[in-house]
């Protein structure tokens, strides 16, 4: 936090996005966590981020509403969409948002629970319309980002927590492979002259191959149309997108919280989303040693141990940070190297 406030982020605002990165990092997602810190100290120092204000509303009708962020930090954009969404949702029972020009937000699966522990759904979608790495199916030229798409669901134990994208795999997750000289275990890429690889060297080639969507070479149609879905729903309805041409890293987010009790009420959501959660546990071959495990239940798992026992951080995070540190004249915590 201390890095971004001396960067010039407002205290509250910088709060946010320490503590979403944190909580990425709780959930297990070394590649959304801690490790954007040195992505958004650097995107602070080229201009890129605002660094106070709040999101300006461009359109409000219901318990709807659609938010200019002007590049405020994600972490915190969402965070205040969440707020305002709640406020909401005790007159109209669905609230959606449609955010444009919001920076980075970060990991989408780190907003779900605060939201299912309310007894509230909660979806939660973006793009990035800056850049394309992921291509069409039946194509070969990048045209989307890998489009994750996230959903809360409560039930009467543990919330389900889906987090998955809508290409075979991420940005994020093919230079962490990239940089340790590592290969994928199947072809989920393409090289430049479209040609299925597990190399994602592919991406940093020029030119740059690209990541195929969810599915591959065999059913990528159905991660195609995940991808054209979460466009509509955030750069399409947000009125801002890929047609724009923006050069600055960035977010279009659809946002929209469901309170259960304005259809079939609470107690029936909870216990049918329990039964289904039970169901698909006890679906397993007899005598299985592998146990279906539901969306979220390692990622809730690991949030419980690391809690108790500390964050263990990915081996790049901190000499990344004890850059900036020296930089900005900030001593980090004697812990931080856990």
């Amino acid at each position: 936090m201390e890095l971004l406030v001396r960067s010039g982020v407002a205290e509250p605002i910088a709060a946010d996005v320490a503590e979403v990165l944190v909580e990425g990092d709780l959930l297990g997602k070394s590649t959304h966590g801690l490790q954007l810190l040195s992505p958004y100290l650097k995107s602070i120092q080229a201009g890129e981020m605002t660094l106070s204000g709040v999101p300006k509303v461009v359109k409000e009708s219901g318990g709807n509403f659609t938010l200019d962020a002007e590049y405020l930090p994600g972490p915190y954009v969402v965070r205040h969409a969440i707020q305002n969404a709640e406020k909401k949702l005790p007159t109209f029972g669905i609230t959606t948002v449609a955010i444009q020009r919001c920076h980075h937000i970060a990991c989408l699966q780190a907003y779900l629970k605060p939201v299912t522990d309310k007894g509230y759904a909660i979806i939660l979608m973006c793009s990035d319309p800056s850049v394309k790495t992921v291509s069409a199916f039946g194509g070969v030229k990048p045209v989307f980002t890998p489009n994750p798409l996230a959903v809360g669901i409560p039930t009467e134990s543990d919330p389900i927590l889906i987090d998955i994208s809508a290409s075979t795999t991420t940005n994020g997750r093919s230079m962490q492979m990239h940089k340790r000289g590592e290969k994928y275990s199947s072809d989920c890429l393409l090289t430049s002259d479209g040609n299925p690889t597990n190399d994602p060297a592919a991406l940093f080639n020029d030119p740059p191959g690209t990541i195929l969507p969810l599915g591959g070479v065999d059913f990528g149609h159905k991660g195609f149309s995940l991808a054209i879905l979460v466009e509509m729903l955030t750069s399409a309805l947000g009125g801002y997108g890929r047609s724009n041409e923006p050069s600055r890293w960035g977010a279009s987010v659809f946002l929209q919280l469901i309170d259960p009790e304005f259809f079939g009420g609470i107690r029936h959501f909870k216990r049918e989303t329990e039964w289904l959660a039970r169901s698909c546990r006890a679906s397993v071959k007899e005598g299985e040693a592998t146990p279906v495990r539901m969306p979220g239940e390692r990622a809730l798992g690991l949030r419980v141990e690391q809690m108790r026992e500390g964050v263990t951080l990915y081996p790049a995070i901190m000499p990344a940070l004890e850059k900036w540190a020296g930089k900005l004249d900030v001593e980090l915590p004697a812990e931080a190297s856990r």
